[in-house]
């Protein structure tokens, strides 16, 4: 959850949209965009929308890769801000913050503090990942297991080389002595242990799960 300064900040990121159209969400897009919804009831009584949308594509194109999100209220475009993005909505705001590999926030916050997470879209990879939970729990939970498993053996076999390395420079060595990690791996199985690492943190992302010590040393 974004603290209040920096959500200030953020919010003053915010600029009006142009009022286009939401584009539907297509079959070949499950990897390179990210669509929720969020329904809320407005001051009037009357039900409305608001959608994020968000380029993955887009995101690696820019220059300091951050991207931008979009808010549409009703099918039509409200507002834009740069990464990580908070929108003032009906009865709160939406915050919006991206990963290497997708992303981590999708939030509601509402004025009295409740947070919920927005919808995504059936058809994204978001949503697709969301119906694998919700008709076979089991093979979800298994799943996770799997990611979470991925990420925690480079995390362990990562820690002793960092170790080794911090041992290395001068002060440290001159009190301590140095040290000499017993982790050796080919050179092979560090880039799977890589890409599992990766291919972990993504499907995470698809269920906005993210640990700081694990996701970004993923990233890393």
């Amino acid at each position: 959850m974004f603290k209040e300064s920096r959500r200030r900040r953020a919010a003053q990121r915010v600029k009006p949209g142009n009022g286009r159209a939401l584009k539907r969400f297509r079959w070949w897009q499950p990897l390179s965009r990210a669509l929720f919804y969020l329904p809320v009831t407005n001051d009037e009584g009357r039900q409305v929308t608001y959608a994020i949308d968000v380029s993955y594509v887009q995101r690696a194109m820019t220059d300091d890769g951050k991207g931008k999100a979009h808010l549409y209220l009703d099918g039509r475009h409200h507002a834009e801000s740069k990464l990580p993005a908070v929108f003032p909505v009906q009865g709160g705001v939406i915050e919006v913050v991206a990963t290497s590999f997708g992303l981590k926030r999708c939030h509601y916050i509402t004025d009295q503090g409740a947070e919920y997470q927005l919808v995504p879209d059936e058809s994204s990879a978001e949503g697709r990942r969301a119906r694998l939970d919700r008709e076979h729990p089991a093979l979800s939970r298994w799943v996770g297991s799997v990611s979470l498993i991925l990420l925690v053996i480079p995390a362990l076999l990562l820690i002793p080389q960092l170790v080794e390395v911090a041992f290395e420079i001068p002060p440290v060595a001159e009190r301590f002595g140095t040290f000499t990690s017993p982790v050796r791996l080919p050179g092979w199985l560090n880039f799977a242990l890589g890409l599992g690492a990766a291919a972990a943190s993504t499907e995470r992302a698809l269920r906005l799960r993210y640990n700081w010590l694990l996701d970004s040393a993923a990233q890393g």
